[in-house]
Order: C-alpha cells, then sequence, then structure tokens
C-alpha cells in the first residue's frame, strides 16, 4: 500500500505567513518531561480538528512514547481528522526514523542539531527531501544555526528551551532572528505562552510559533489558537557573517 503523497508543510507556513500573518503550529502532547501529565487523555482528532478551526496552519504531534506518552497512532489519528500537515516531532538518530515517519503518514521530521553529527545533519536534510518530507531543524545557539545552514535547512526552529537543564531563554529567539536568512522559514518554539510572545516574535522576523503546552492546556484550543493568530511579521534584517568568513 502506498501512502498519500506528503501535504506540504514548509508552504502551509510561508502562505499562512503572506496572507495572515505569524502561521501557528498547534503540538498536541500528553506530557512533558519538565511539566509532567499535560493532557494524558487528549483525543488527537477532536484536538486536531479544533486547532484546524482555530486558524493553526500545521500540526505537531509528539510520537515518543516514554518522555511524551505519544505514539504513532496519535499522529495518524489526528492526520485523518484533518487536512492540515503535520510534523512527526521526535527524536531522528537513524534514516530509517525518517523512513517510518514517512509510513505514519507525517509531512515533516525534526532533526535536533545538538543530538546530530554533522554527516548525519547533512544526510538526513538530503534524505528528508527525497522523500518528500519537509525537515525542521533545531537550533538552540548560534553554533547549531550556522551548522544547519551549513548542512542545507531550509527550515529552522529555534527552540528556546534548554534540554539539558528544561530553562527557557524568551530571548533567545529574537537574539538569532537576525542570524536566520531571508531565504530560510524561522519557527521560534518553547516559552510562547500567549499573544504578547506571538506579536514579539513576529516583529522579530519569525514566520511561524510552535505551540504546545498553552494549547493542550486550554479548556478551549480553537479560541486559544485563533487568539494566536493575525500577528504582523517584520524583517529579520541582514545576518550576521560567519566568524573567519
Amino acid at each position: 500500500m502506498q501512502a498519500d503523497p506528503p501535504r506540504p508543510f514548509a508552504r502551509a507556513i510561508t502562505d499562512t505567513a503572506k496572507n495572515n500573518g505569524v502561521a501557528v503550529i498547534a503540538e498536541i502532547k500528553r506530557r512533558s518531561p519538565s511539566k509532567g501529565d499535560l493532557a494524558p487523555d487528549l483525543v488527537p482528532g477532536d484536538l486536531a480538528c479544533a486547532y484546524e478551526g482555530g486558524g493553526a496552519a500545521c500540526l505537531s504531534v509528539l510520537t515518543d512514547e516514554r518522555f511524551f506518552g505519544g505514539s504513532a497512532t496519535d499522529l495518524q489519528r489526528a492526520s485523518d481528522a484533518c487536512t492540515l500537515p503535520v510534523l512527526r516531532k521526535d527524536f531522528t538518530v537513524c534514516g530509517s526514523d525518517l523512513a517510518d515517519a514517512r509510513l505514519m503518514g507525517a509531512d515533516a521530521v525534526l532533526l535536533i542539531v545538538s543530538a546530530l553529527s554533522e554527516e548525519e545533519l547533512a544526510s538526513f536534510v538530503a534524505l528528508s527531501a527525497r522523500l518528500g518530507l519537509d525537515a525542521l531543524v533545531e537550533v538552540h545557539d548560534e553554533e547549531e544555526l550556522e551548522l544547519a545552514i551549513t548542512c542545507g535547512a531550509t527550515l529552522v526552529g529555534v527552540n528556546q528551551r534548554d534540554l539539558r537543564t528544561f530553562r527557557i531563554d524568551t530571548d533567545l529567539a529574537e537574539r538569532l532572528a537576525a542570524s536566520i536568512p531571508e531565504s530560510v522559514v524561522a519557527v521560534a518554539e518553547s516559552g510562547i505562552t500567549g499573544p504578547q510572545d506571538v506579536s514579539r516574535l513576529g516583529a522579530a522576523g519569525y514566520q511561524a510559533v510552535l505551540v504546545g503546552e498553552s494549547l493542550v492546556t486550554s479548556k478551549d484550543p480553537a479560541t486559544a489558537v485563533a487568539d494566536l493568530t493575525g500577528y504582523r511579521i517584520g524583517p529579520r534584517g541582514r545576518r550576521r557573517a560567519v566568524a573567519g568568513g
């Protein structure tokens, strides 16, 4: 049985950004390592429909079971319930993880720079493209950002959460914004709790925000998403030169 063609994840972001301001990537997750249970009894299909109704551009679905209580079934049910492209939010450590994501119906995959060698990152970016998947390349500092660009990333997520301490630096995305080339789709992740954060990050030049905790714990997720939409996107400015370049 052949899988359906992937839905265009990055294009959904850029189309929304062009027509309606900052795009929202709405996340489906049951728990997190830092906060514990968030919404252990969530129904992926229902939540996906609510997010779509609120104006989300894309979905992010956690499929890691150990740390996030997710599964491939969560992704499949969310994808089947709506028309939004879906990111498989999980740890990609080998090429078979990309193939698995494609088979389970994901439209995009997460590549965390700090978890991969330069060779692995470049290889996985290229393999994702061959499989028809967009790759959200996640960075946490300037050095990782430079490596992501060098390895061919065209969709970059700046995660403001330190994966070792779980601390959030709410200024990180703004500090890195000017170093992201205009040709690269820029996404801000973590520490986004409400409209004021989206407005600030949009002004810094981010085309999308990835939001999880505040949405899955909301009593009205459709309205919670709607409250985050429509914010203006400002210019990112010139990218700083690479050291030694």
